[in-house]
Parts: C-alpha cells; structure tokens; sequence
C-alpha cells in the first residue's frame, strides 16, 4: 500500500451537514419527517428566523397527505402541492422570483511623470496618478430563480414528485437567493425512502400500469437531494432538508381496506435503473 493510499484512508472527512438536531424540533415532529440539516440551517432557522421557523414547523405537523392524492395522475401541480399553497398562502409564503444584472466598474489607473513648476519644490518630478471608470452591464446575470416560498428570509420548497434533476434548479435558487442576501435559510421538503413499501402497497391495489414508473428511481425521493448536498451543490446556502414518512399518509389502513390486493408482483426499486421519460408534474 503507498503512503498516499495511507493517507487519504487516515485523512478526516469534512463534510456540512450537522451531526446533532438537538431539540429544536416539537415532540412527534421526527416521526412525520426525515430531517437532515446541513450549515448549521437548524439552528440558524430556530435562533436567527425564530417566527418563520416556528410557523413552517407548526403548519408541517398539522400538514397530512391522503393515499388518493399519491395515486391521482399527474399534472402541472400535484393535490399535495395545491395543498401546501392553501395552507401557507394566507401566512404570507409566496413564491417568489428574483432577476439581476451585473454592474461593473472597471477602474483604470494610468502613471505619469510630472514637473512642478511653481512652489517650495518647484523643478521636482513627482508620479501623478490618475482613474478613469469605465462601467459595463450583464443583463440578465440573475434570470427567473424562483422558490416555491418565501417569507421574511426563509425559503420553502416542496418537492413531491418530479425529475430528480429538479433539486438542481432548486438548490440553485436556494444557493442565488442566498448569496444575494435575500436568505438566510433554506427548507427543502420531499419524500423519504421510508415511503417505498407503502408506495408498493398501493402499487399491488391500483390499476396503474405506470404507477412505479411515477414514483421511480429517478423522480425527487431524499436519497437523490442529499448525494447533492453532500456534493456542495447549495453551495454557502443552510439547507434543512426534510423527508415525508409514511406516518403522514393519514386515511392508508382506511384505503388498504377499501382496495384488496389485484396483483402480487409489485416492488418499489430506488436505486437507478433507467431515466423516466415522462413529464411527471
């Protein structure tokens, strides 16, 4: 074995989520959501964005989902989504959009020698210094970076059940909103892995060809929005990321009952086995 082999084995991991939640979050909370906290979005949301805080985790835990919305067909907006915006629309969480262009000053300094001629120390040389400014715009250096919601300086997205390259555009927009200091915090909710059994219940009921196409491997599960996170993609940006569990899905034994079993073979795969084509909504 080489040394540098010894010492990338030895070398200590640096990585941002946080090790310790603490008890920043209500008693019940953490059987409803995943939680992953990543810059320390945790606690900078509970001391430093106290009232939004408190009212997003407050609406989350009143937040349920019914088994007909996860097997409704898609669209350009999911019940679950619909949902959301009437519960956090009348609290004053908007989405939002940001556009920018970029100003810059280019200073030019020119040297030049020069003769005094009059004075104590006239027949001297001395180096005069002059600037000029030229200014140049960037249109458009920020362009539609839109969050799903937004209040004080705390952003909220919701990603129930798209393509997986969605976490992209919206760490992105977590990341420029951010940086511009309009934030000082991001949420990001989506759907734990701990949902695929029930998801393969509901696949043995229904009569969906394309059910486990809709909620494949490469749609918006947690799995997918945390190897991002760990790859820096939200760059500075806190990041709480949350991950809904199947003790959200308040009515299933209701509809298990309601809906015997049509078909045996049904087994929910997360890992990736192939790119969906379909626009998933």
């Amino acid at each position: 074995m080489s040394l540098l082999s010894c010492l990338h084995d030895t070398a200590p991991i640096i990585e941002a989520k946080d090790a310790d939640l603490g008890d920043l979050f209500p008693p019940g909370f953490l059987d409803l959501y995943e939680v992953h906290s990543y810059r320390n979005a945790a606690r900078i949301l509970a001391y430093a964005c106290t009232p939004e805080f408190q009212e997003i985790v407050a609406r989350l835990m009143e937040f349920r989902i019914r088994t007909e919305d996860i097997v409704a067909s898609g669209g350009n907006k999911s019940q679950i989504a619909k949902s959301m915006e009437l519960m956090l629309n009348p609290l004053g969480w908007h989405e939002t959009r940001i556009r920018g262009d970029l100003f810059i000053t280019k200073e030019i300094i020119t040297h030049g020698e020069k003769r005094l001629v009059s004075g104590k120390n006239r027949g001297r040389t001395v180096v005069e210094h002059r600037q000029r400014d030229e200014i140049y715009k960037v249109k458009g250096f920020i362009d539609g970076h839109k969050i799903d919601f937004v209040k004080g300086r705390v952003s909220f997205d919701l990603e129930w059940n798209s393509k997986d390259q969605t976490f992209d555009r919206d760490l992105y927009a977590a990341r420029t909103f951010y940086e511009c200091g309009i934030i000082g915090a991001g949420v990001l909710l989506t759907r734990s892995a701990e949902l695929a059994p029930l998801f393969t219940e509901v696949a043995r009921r229904v009569e969906m060809k394309n059910f486990q196409n809709k909620y494949g491997a490469s749609t918006t599960w947690m799995k997918k929005l945390l190897y991002r996170l760990d790859a820096g993609r939200g760059g500075g940006c806190p990041i709480l990321a949350l991950g809904i569990r199947p003790a959200l899905v308040s009515d299933f034994d209701d509809w298990k009952a309601k809906h015997p079993v049509i078909r045996q073979q049904a087994v929910f795969e997360l890992d990736d086995t192939g790119e969906d084509e379909d626009d998933l909504g």
